[in-house]
């Protein structure tokens, strides 16, 4: 985006003001904040709004997949920049999509293929090759192994490690501190160490 256009933060919790750092940081201006919540209007000295303003740069800063996934359907005409903390480390070799945040100290390592609006939290990795589909997050100091793919909507709770080259199916919950060794159908939580399926999720996921 033109740093001088504002960029515009849809959320305006707590995961929106470590967004809004990372923003200043790398010295673009922010317009302020989009939240519903008519107790808002002020958030770390910026002004709360209730609309989307049309083609603006925008990042979605909910932390909920599902969240996040319905508003960036919703808002299909809005620019979505990638905003990268400056002291992590991105592979020039790595592709970032569009409206993914990456956050203080995480590393993203050769050929990662990062999806639209993930988020890859404070000092997680993914080494060499990962695929990580859209709307995902990555939680603090988890750790991806090379070559493991994420699917669409996945969390993958703090902590968690996951082995080189498993497949983590969509909308799935891998949870805090998990060691994940085999592959993990989709929609499915996950916990423990070694990780196993606890229990399946609604398989049919709405996003409308």
């Amino acid at each position: 985006m033109d740093k001088q256009e504002k960029l515009f933060l849809f959320g305006a919790s707590g995961h929106g003001k470590v967004i809004l750092e990372i923003a200043e940081q790398l010295g673009i201006p922010v317009g302020g904040f989009i939240d519903a919540d008519p107790g808002i209007t002020l958030v770390a000295g910026y002004p709360v709004m209730r609309e989307v303003p049309a083609r603006a740069p925008m990042v979605i800063s909910i932390g909920n997949n599902r969240t996040r996934a319905r508003i960036a359907m919703a808002h299909p005409g809005n620019i979505y920049p990638v905003l990268i903390h400056p002291r992590s480390w991105v592979s020039p070799r790595a592709i970032v999509g569009a409206g993914t945040v990456v956050m203080s100290g995480a590393t993203i390592h050769t050929e990662t293929r990062i999806g639209r609006h993930c988020i890859i939290n404070t000092n997680a990795s993914a080494d060499h090759e990962c695929r990580i589909s859209d709307y995902v997050h990555i939680s603090p100091n988890a750790a991806l192994a090379g070559d493991v793919a994420v699917g669409e909507g996945t969390h993958i709770g703090i902590g968690a490690c996951v082995i080189q080259g498993v497949r983590i199916g969509k909308w799935c919950t891998i949870g805090a501190g998990a060691v994940v060794i085999r592959d993990v159908p989709d929609y499915t939580v996950v916990v423990g160490n070694p990780g196993r399926v606890i229990r399946k999720t609604d398989e049919f996921i709405s996003l409308s």
